[in-house]
């Protein structure tokens, strides 16, 4: 896919994840290398990322329709 060697995007979503991952306290494990995190708590980090893409989506989605 185009994303995957789009270097803004992945930079993006690097700040999301790390975003999100102080968000639930699980930047520490993180920092480690994401070892230490549980398969739960990798979860949680992408679904809570997900929600947010969806929201930001959604807001996208209001503006354009407003002009």
């Amino acid at each position: 896919m185009a994303e995957e060697n789009n270097p803004k995007i992945q930079n993006a979503k690097a700040k999301l994840k790390w975003e999100t991952a102080r968000e639930l306290n699980l930047d520490d494990d993180l920092k480690a290398g994401g070892d230490e995190l549980t398969v739960r708590e990798a979860g949680k980090i992408g679904g809570n990322m997900v929600k947010k893409m969806i929201k930001k989506g959604k807001e996208a989605i209001g503006n354009q329709s407003r002009e």
